[in-house]
């Protein structure tokens, strides 16, 4: 949002010493920076989430602004260094259930394991998420393979040996309390290769050969696998298509990976789901949790295809649309032919921790909102209001996830 008005990335990206260049050098110039420009967050779920933490979490009811920055900081780093703002204090504080990371398939789950042994009762789980080494165009991913051979203490010189790593580290996530993996592709294409076409392909990769051609008929390939080892351990699969990353080349060479300017395209779901759902999607054993950043593919196709399919869940509204506006349309789009039940609830992927507060009630709020209007209209009566609140707070999502 600063960015879009003008203002210099460089003046909001701390070095790695702590201090930048060109100005006093503190984290609290960026904050200052933040305050003077919050009228920019105006209306928008950033502003919503902002406003919430500040307001429900840090006790701070006035509006950030270049007059008010320096007290706010001051005061927000000492209620940080206190321990009642610790990272496990809060937790408890927000009622947290379950808290899953995101981790990559070569992870060892080191943080996990101290979690483990430090005896605190927080249901942390890790998720499995094989981009890396399942997507050919991902930068260093003849590395990343060096690694999965590492963890997995096992040469990976072809296909097979690829395939058996992996199961053996969904395992150990599994072992870990994993209950899910996670999948992000350009497009959620997906086509079953033979066994000689998939090590042919593998083969060029490992030589560095593979077009891009190779690495998006992989990918489909490789989701068509992971489906079939969710059948096998049990482990729930989602799906998260349709986001062109790095659209800004000039953010992208000065600032690398995730810097932003991640944009959503235009994507289907009938034709390229239908290998998959063909296979696996009749059969109840697999859960497929599928999420979207084109809103036009709801009632068009994903409601239709979760309204049949059993494997199939649509996910709750994801980045763009996790918002007040972005929910009230997901609930207009699919309810009506896909149902209630059919739709995993709400989780959220903020990496903003004091936002989890904030993101679940804007969807407990707009949830209500939504099922006030069936009452008022005389659709539902209020006794199933009451079992479809609970079940949109926390019912439908522990059960889509196997909590």
């Amino acid at each position: 949002m600063l960015y879009s008005q003008g203002i210099p990335l460089e003046s909001l990206l701390p070095s790695p010493d702590g201090r930048r260049a060109g100005d006093e050098g503190e984290h609290r110039a960026i904050w200052h920076l933040f305050c003077a420009n919050f009228h920019l967050f105006r209306g928008t779920p950033s502003g919503i989430w902002l406003t919430h933490e500040l307001n429900e979490v840090f006790g701070i009811t006035e509006k950030p602004s270049a007059a008010n920055a320096d007290r706010l900081y001051d005061l927000i780093a000492e209620k940080l260094a206190s321990p009642e703002f610790s990272p496990r204090a809060l937790f408890e504080r927000f009622n947290i259930e379950v808290l899953c990371t995101t981790d990559s398939a070569t992870d060892t789950l080191e943080h996990h394991q101290a979690i483990r042994q430090s005896g605190w009762k927080g249901n942390i789980r890790p998720t499995f998420r094989p981009d890396a080494v399942v997507n050919f165009d991902v930068p260093n991913w003849k590395a990343n393979i060096a690694k999965l051979e590492q963890v997995t203490n096992q040469p990976i010189t072809n296909y097979r040996s690829f395939i058996r790593a992996l199961e053996q580290r969904r395992a150990f996530f599994k072992q870990m309390g994993a209950t899910a993996t996670d999948h992000a592709a350009l497009t959620p294409a997906t086509a079953e290769l033979t066994s000689a076409e998939a090590e042919s392909i593998f083969q060029r990769a490992l030589k560095g050969q593979a077009t891009s051609a190779d690495a998006a008929r992989f990918t489909a390939h490789m989701l068509m696998e992971m489906a079939r080892m969710s059948l096998e351990d049990g482990l729930v699969m989602q799906l998260h298509p349709g986001s062109l990353r790095n659209h800004n080349r000039l953010i992208f060479e000065k600032f690398g990976l995730d810097k932003g300017a991640d944009i959503p395209i235009q994507t289907e779901y009938t034709h390229n789901l239908l290998p998959l759902l063909n296979r696996y999607g009749n059969d109840t054993r697999l859960t497929l949790i599928v999420f979207t950043l084109d809103e036009t593919s709801y009632s068009r196709e994903l409601a239709p295809l979760a309204g049949h399919y059993p494997a199939l869940k649509l996910g709750p509204p994801w980045w763009f649309h996790d918002s007040l506006n972005g929910m009230a349309r997901y609930f207009d789009q699919v309810m009506e032919t896909a149902g209630l039940y059919n739709t995993a609830g709400f989780n959220d992927d903020t990496r903003a921790f004091c936002s989890i507060p904030a993101r679940h009630d804007v969807w407990r709020r707009t949830a209500a909102n939504w099922v006030a209007g069936l009452v008022a209209r005389h659709i539902v009566d209020m006794d199933d209001a009451q079992d479809m609140m609970t079940e949109l707070a926390v019912g439908l999502v522990r059960r889509a996830y196997k909590l």
